[in-house]
């Protein structure tokens, strides 16, 4: 089941796992695609995290949110 589109104006990023779900990858899988850019990432001090508007336009998705 694909997980459900978030909102980019109610959450500005997400994490990479959770970004991996839509591909149905495990987190390690997930960190790998990061890694390839595949994700597309920034990195926020130590953490590093799915900019969820870019993932969406990625993805052909960012439209689908009212």
């Amino acid at each position: 089941m694909m997980p459900a589109v978030p909102d980019p104006r109610e959450r500005p990023t997400i994490s990479v796992p959770e970004a991996g779900e839509f591909f149905g990858l495990k987190p390690a899988a997930s960190y790998k695609a990061a890694e390839r850019g595949e994700i597309p990432t920034i990195r926020v001090g130590r953490a590093l995290k799915v900019p969820t508007a870019k993932f969406l336009d990625k993805l052909g998705l960012l439209g689908l949110n009212p």
